[in-house]
């Protein structure tokens, strides 16, 4: 049985048109950091709204007025959320997730890798695949606020590190 109701494609077709169109805006409308990799709160919008999309798509129960004004409260609201963080640190503190030191000159924070729930394995990968071979080559490894590890060798590292005054154990 490949297909049950053609009314089902123009179900899709029509509907699916009008919702990528206002997605498209409701993005731009958002801003760049609707797509941007910054958080855990832009990540789960961003989920949701791909969500909403295809219940669009394929829900014979949604309309579409009913998705758009969906997707635009999200936008709006992570439009909000975004525009709160920029102008208050307590709201910025409250929502996002602090980067945290996880290797320092060399020592492992074992609390730290603990606390994140990093294994020793996934800092050694990121390690070996930034090209160092030993720890004391390292000046720092910082879990970012995106989930991201990133590296900071020795050499890019000599004396203060500017680039961790918001990191938690720096």
């Amino acid at each position: 049985m490949w297909l049950a109701d053609p009314q089902n494609l123009l179900r899709v077709l029509g509907p699916g048109l009008v919702a990528y169109g206002l997605l498209i805006l409701f993005l731009r409308l958002g801003g760049k950091r609707s797509l941007a990799k910054l958080n855990a709160f832009d990540f789960v919008v961003t989920i949701a709204i791909g969500s909403i999309l295809a219940n669009a798509l394929t829900a014979t129960d949604l309309a579409l007025a009913q998705a758009a004004l969906a997707m635009g409260v999200l936008i709006v609201m992570q439009t909000m959320v975004s525009w709160l963080s920029v102008r208050s640190n307590a709201f910025q503190d409250l929502i996002r997730a602090c980067p945290r030191i996880l290797l320092k000159d060399g020592v492992i924070d074992e609390q730290a890798l603990k606390d994140e729930r990093v294994t020793r394995g996934d800092l050694m990968q990121v390690l070996r695949d930034g090209g160092f071979g030993r720890l004391d080559e390292v000046a720092a490894v910082v879990l970012e606020a995106d989930g991201t590890l990133s590296t900071i060798g020795k050499k890019e590292g000599r004396g203060v590190l500017e680039t961790l005054e918001d990191v938690k154990g720096a």
